[in-house]
Formats: C-alpha cells, structure tokens, sequence
C-alpha cells in the first residue's frame, strides 16, 4: 500500500466548489480538474482533490473536520462531495462491520456538516490485486447502498458494475500494473459514469 504522510491539508475554495476527498483513487487522478469541469460549468479551480494517499475509511472519519469540514466552515458551501475510500481497510484486514461502521460515521458528519449539499459514495472497486478480499468488497457496498438511502441527498454510484466483464472478472485495462490503481483509461470510465450525474452533483 503507498505510504505518505497523512498531515491534513486544505485549499482555498471558490463558492459551490466540487470536492473529490478520499484514498489514492482520488489522489491519483492527474486529470481530475480537465475531467470534471466541463460537466460542471465551473472554472478547473472549482474542482478540489483532497485524496491522500494510504488512507483507509476510517482515516477519512478522523480527518474530516480538517478537510472538506474545514472548507465549509471556513469558505462557504460546497456544490457537492464526491468520495471514495474503504478498499484498503479490507486489503488490511478490517471485516465488513468495520468498514460499513466507518461509514456510517462518515455519514453522519456529512449530515451534521454539510446540510442539504449533495454527497456521492464511488462504489469499492473490483481491484485485481484484491481479489482475495472480493467478497467482502460486495458485502460493504451492498450494506452502504442502503445506508445511502436514508439521506436523499446522497448517492450510491455502482462502478464495481461498470469494471467487470459478464462473467464478474474484472476489466484489467482499466488498472495500473499493481492491480489497485486506475489506468487513463479507468478514470475516463468514471468519468462516464459521474457524467449521468451531472445535474445533481455538478450543475
């Protein structure tokens, strides 16, 4: 798993800002701003990534005051928040109850802190690399699908559907070599997906 120190950090937000926040997925994606800006009608600047490398589900609970919570606070309302994290709590072992427990914490912040703002779950993706662990994946974003439910401003969004062949194996174009981060071509698929989102998280 990529080690960085996980020191939190903000950045200055315009009104309405995008922020993407979470795990290495987040933090990698290079081409964020030139893939999410042209859904959005908003300057690249408008688009936030506050991934951090390393970072588990429940790492995201601990520093959420001092990321996105940081930017509400201090910069005014966000448009939305995109997030993604929990595969490597179960690459490092964590059982489905404390991952999906993670994020009914998370949930609640986003609740508590973000009010009526739009906040979307990426589903755990079907990593390569993790296959030992695919069953556990499933179950986590079953039982957060419908935790989802109970704030209709929040969305699950399914990629784990959009990275597998019919046969359930995953897609291996879209990862990088280790089996765990995406290829180009991996964050131009979910960039597909979040477009049929548009309206709702970035308009």
């Amino acid at each position: 798993m990529e080690v960085q120190s996980l020191a939190p950090r903000t950045e200055r937000a315009e009104p309405r800002s995008v922020v993407f926040y979470g795990s290495s997925s987040i933090r990698l994606w290079s081409s964020l701003q030139a893939d999410i800006a042209p859904l959005t009608g908003h300057t690249p600047r408008q688009i936030i990534n506050l991934g951090f490398g390393g970072s588990t589900l429940a790492a995201c609970v601990h520093f959420f005051d001092l990321l996105p919570g940081r930017i509400v606070r201090e910069q005014g309302p966000l448009r939305s928040l995109v997030f993604y994290a929990g595969e490597n709590d179960l690459g490092d072992g964590k059982s489905v109850e404390a991952v999906v427990d993670s994020f009914f914490w998370l949930h609640a912040m986003v609740r508590d802190r973000l009010g009526e703002t739009p906040f979307a779950f990426l589903s755990i993706k079907p990593s390569p690399a993790r296959v030992a662990v695919r069953e556990r994946i499933r179950a986590v974003n079953s039982q957060i699908r419908d935790q989802i439910a109970s704030r209709p401003q929040s969305l699950y969004i399914d990629l784990y559907a959009e990275m597998v062949h019919p046969d359930g194996t995953p897609r291996t174009e879209l990862w990088a070599e280790d089996g765990i981060h995406l290829s180009p071509a991996g964050y131009a698929l979910w960039t597909r997906v979040l477009a049929q989102y548009q309206e709702v998280l970035f308009q």
